[in-house]
């Protein structure tokens, strides 16, 4: 996973119309502005929309075409966006069945997409806690998931972490019935008899030995999840991200990072129905600057986890 520790980064969330695809576009926009090559990929397989949003309007290849085979490579798929240094992979819709890719299906395409040259490549996800969303989210060294300040949402946001946590543990363990009860009793209580918290599931691991306890505490550390809390009014609504922060940690165990606070801009809004030109001309964005600090914060961590140097030289952008 050396080889793509830094460059892969999966956007999700778990509710629709938060707004990740529009995070995936304002994150990579802006990482190419700061001098680095980007790959934005819609892994939405049952609802694309990406390529609509950078002025696409009828994508010549699609990932469906590459996941049939009606295409031999990844670059065969690949488009220019309006944005220099930023690349797209368009997803699609129109296919029975492609929303839920089969295991072969999903390997060759995640082999290709690492072999791409790009310095980040960002995986706009589906809404849900599908296997496939939640494949993809898993298959990413960078989480990023995005919430709004809306009680649905924050719940919803700690789902899909908790799903993925579940199914990153069930995979680890899939052979071991003894784990797999333990690990059903923390995600739902078996005749009332539960485990109320990760740390308790680590102290009934001991029993099945030192080597599963450490696969646990590894599958735990290994998820580097990110929080994103998108389209904030008030001060108070910034906060929201230190519940779900909080609840993650407490019962799941889990570290989650704040990435960025994203403020709700009519600019933005108002632009979605034209955001290739958004994209191209307009610096009077406020959200387009709380974007860049995200993306300068994606880089600086990038910078701390490896010691090869990405572009962070480009000039701010301003209000």
């Amino acid at each position: 996973m050396d080889e793509i520790k830094n460059k892969f980064w999966a956007i999700g969330g778990g509710k629709g119309g938060v707004g990740k695809s529009i995070v995936t576009l304002m994150i990579g926009a802006s990482l190419a502005k700061l001098g680095n090559k980007v790959m934005i990929v819609d892994a939405d397989l049952g609802g694309s929309n990406l390529h609509t949003l950078v002025g696409i309007r009828y994508p010549k290849n699609t990932l469906a075409d590459f996941i049939s085979k009606k295409v031999e490579t990844i670059d065969e798929v690949i488009m220019d966006t309006p944005v220099e240094n930023m690349k797209i992979i368009c997803g699609a819709d129109d296919i029975l069945g492609m929303a839920n890719p089969k295991y072969t299906q999903k390997t060759r395409l995640l082999n290709h997409l690492k072999r791409l040259d790009a310095d980040f490549i960002l995986l706009d996800l589906g809404a849900g806690t599908s296997f496939t969303t939640i494949d993809f989210f898993l298959y990413a060294p960078n989480k990023i998931v995005v919430l709004t300040p809306q009680i649905t949402s924050i719940q919803n946001a700690y789902g899909f972490i908790k799903a993925s946590l579940f199914r990153c543990l069930n995979d680890i363990f899939s052979k071991e019935d003894r784990a797999l009860e333990l690990i059903k009793r923390l995600s739902s209580p078996v005749n009332g008899e539960g485990i109320d918290s990760v740390a308790k599931l680590c102290d009934e691991f001991k029993a099945l030995g030192e080597q599963q306890q450490e696969s646990l505490l590894n599958c735990i550390n290994s998820l580097n999840i990110k929080l994103i809390v998108n389209m904030v009014k008030d001060t108070k609504e910034k906060n929201v991200g230190n519940i779900v922060r909080s609840v993650a940690k407490n019962y799941l165990g889990l570290t989650i990072e704040d990435l960025g606070v994203v403020q709700f801009d009519n600019i933005l809004n108002t632009s979605i129905n034209n955001m290739a030109e958004f994209l191209t001309k307009r610096r009077d964005s406020m959200a387009s600057v709380h974007f860049y600090d995200i993306a300068s914060n994606i880089i600086k961590s990038c910078q701390r986890s490896s010691s090869g140097s990405l572009a962070l030289d480009a000039p701010k952008i301003s209000a």
